[in-house]
């Protein structure tokens, strides 16, 4: 099995984040390199967490060789079926730890500035990115320097290069670690109460109205906003003749406007030769372009959400009538548009009703019991795990209960479930926070280009400190453990975090404790609160305000199911007339 595992996790980790993209981003319209620093990102990241149980059973199998070759003469140490070399294991993490720091810290932040740039030129885009970028690197740069300076003066100016590059992966770490911890607190409270809540239909309904309502007014923002955006466009379209010097820029500004808004200023037709405005700049027209990319980008957003959320609306209200009905049959108030094998075979209306009226309460209640649970393991673990003596972690507990029998099979298995749902948790929450218009991971190929950038780099600058973290709950960081044994391939290739130690002893032990301060501020919604207060509405069922929310998405969908129902009243009678005739 030499290499076999390493190579099934690579290949199924590449279709894992490959799938992600494609739902989030549109692989045939956007930038091939914007989709492909944000597919490396997210790979290299995914892969770290699939190989690191890998990882923890190889250190625990060259701990058992060597503890037998200090007893006596070398004996023969059983391989774990998921074997793999040690020269392998730490080239692959070299590799691909390196790349992903090139990628966070370098080369997606230039990306991201050079996909948002409203240039019309490459070399345009580039100047816009190095600018914007300058003062993004200098503050690094300055924050690297001050360790470098505090290091230097501890150790006497004697630094190696091995030690700048501990200092390098520290700082990164640290900052990182800082991030983690924000998100790791809410995930772990919100990822299990999400499904308990799920398995109330009357909650999940009223949740559904919420965003009906919030997305009401973002879909008529975005009109107007696309609307104001169109008209300065007609303008500048009015006033550049054809044969000006700057034509070739708004004509390319035009290619990107919706139709209906190029029929409207006429496109095909030629412009009148008379200026009822002056000429505008070519960085008028760079910042136009910009515009124009955001609003349009913006309006497709909230129309493709509008009509995700009203089909959702009406599955859900189906449902609600389904389960007050007699018959164990479930009907639909609309015909499916896409009516497979599927559904006529195996998902019939029969077992669709069972599922949705009495199985699926029932799933999500368990798996939320088991989510809290591992929620709880890891928060105690969190603030125990700087114990050795005795052992609190719960997870430190089991990997070494299997350490003693040297269950490979067990270790990996309590290392993949922990790293993952850790990573499900600051993941999850990745996907979920939105900032402004600014970053927002929309799903049906709707994400622009600057927002699947920066979660490649938020992806990038979790992940190691997240390994490592979960490293020091397990008690294989000899940073924390301060054990003398074998280290991870992965410890290995960070140096000794004993260089910065008021780092090592004091933030990496002390400070993923106030992980329970922020799971009890998410238990009781504060930041939901604050934000309602700030008039960034959240769905909070005891706000006064919500429920005006509620009552208002509740009136829209019976609204457009009106409206709809009226249009196939109308094809209906189309058909029958036609055949009539």
């Amino acid at each position: 099995m030499s290499g076999a595992a390493l190579a099934v996790v690579v290949v199924v980790v590449f279709f894992l984040a490959l799938y992600l993209l494609q739902r989030y981003g549109d692989l045939w319209k956007q930038q091939r390199l914007v989709l492909f620093g944000t597919l490396l990102s997210w790979y290299l990241c995914f892969l770290i967490v699939f190989i690191l149980p890998l990882d923890v059973s190889m250190a625990v199998y060259n701990q058992r060789c060597f503890d037998l070759s200090e007893i006596g003469p070398p004996g023969k140490c059983e391989e774990p079926w998921t074997y793999i070399p040690n020269d392998t294991l730490e080239v692959f993490w070299r590799v691909v730890y390196w790349t992903s720091q090139f990628l966070t810290w370098l080369l997606l932040p230039f990306m991201q500035s050079y996909a948002r740039s409203g240039a019309f030129s490459v070399v345009g885009k580039i100047k816009t990115a190095l600018i914007e970028n300058a003062l993004y690197y200098g503050s690094y740069l300055l924050i690297f320097i001050a360790l470098l300076i505090y290091v230097a003066v501890q150790l006497k100016w004697k630094l190696t290069l091995a030690d700048l590059q501990t200092i390098g992966i520290t700082a990164a770490n640290t900052w990182g670690l800082f991030l983690l911890v924000l998100l790791l607190g809410y995930g772990l409270v919100e990822i299990p109460r999400s499904y308990w809540l799920s398995s109330s239909h009357n909650y999940v309904l009223s949740k559904s109205y919420f965003k009906v309502a919030k997305m009401a007014t973002e879909k008529a923002e975005a009109d107007e906003k696309l609307a104001d955006v169109m008209e300065e466009v007609a303008g500048i379209h009015a006033s550049v003749r054809q044969n000006h010097f700057l034509r070739k820029y708004v004509d390319i500004i035009l290619t990107k406007c919706p139709t209906k808004y190029q029929e409207e200023m006429g496109i095909n037709v030629e412009i009148s030769r008379v200026d009822q405005n002056a000429a505008p700049t070519k960085r008028v027209l760079v910042k136009l372009h910009e515009k124009v990319v955001s609003a349009v980008q913006r309006h497709n957003q909230t129309q493709v959400q509008w009509s995700i959320l009203l089909e959702q609306a009406f599955h859900l209200e189906d449902v609600a009538k389904s389960r007050n009905s007699s018959l164990r049959h479930f009907t639909h108030s609309f015909p499916l548009a896409h009516r497979g094998w599927i559904r006529r075979f195996i998902y019939t209306p029969t077992v669709e009703w069972f599922w949705e009226c009495v199985l699926r309460q029932g799933l999500c209640r368990l798996l939320a019991v088991l989510l809290c649970l591992l929620s709880a393991a890891v928060i105690w673990s969190e603030c125990t795990f700087f114990s050795t003596h005795p052992v609190l972690s719960l997870f430190a507990v089991f990997i070494q209960l299997a350490e003693k029998w040297y269950n490979y099979h067990c270790i990996e298995m309590v290392c993949f479930v922990g790293i993952l749902f850790m990573c499900v948790c600051v993941y999850s929450t990745v996907f979920r926070i939105r900032f402004f218009n600014y970053y927002y991971l929309v799903p049906h190929h709707q994400t622009d280009a600057y927002s699947l950038l920066f979660s490649g780099m938020l992806f990038c600058r979790l992940t190691p400190p997240l390994c490592l973290n979960f490293l020091g709950m397990i008690h294989m960081d000899s940073a924390i453990s301060h054990k003398n044994r074998v280290q991870t391939s992965y410890t290995s290739i960070m140096g000794s975090m004993q260089l910065l130690s008021f780092i090592s002893d004091g933030f990496y032990i002390y400070y993923p404790m106030l992980v329970l301060l922020l799971c009890f501020a998410t238990y009781y919604n504060l930041g939901s609160r604050c934000l309602n207060r700030l008039g960034f509405h959240q769905y909070i069922t005891d706000d006064d305000l919500i429920s005006d929310l509620v009552d208002e998405g509740r009136e829209l969908i019976k609204r457009e199911r009106r409206k709809r129902q009226r249009a196939e009243d109308g094809e209906n009678r189309r058909w029958v007339d036609i055949f009539f005739l």
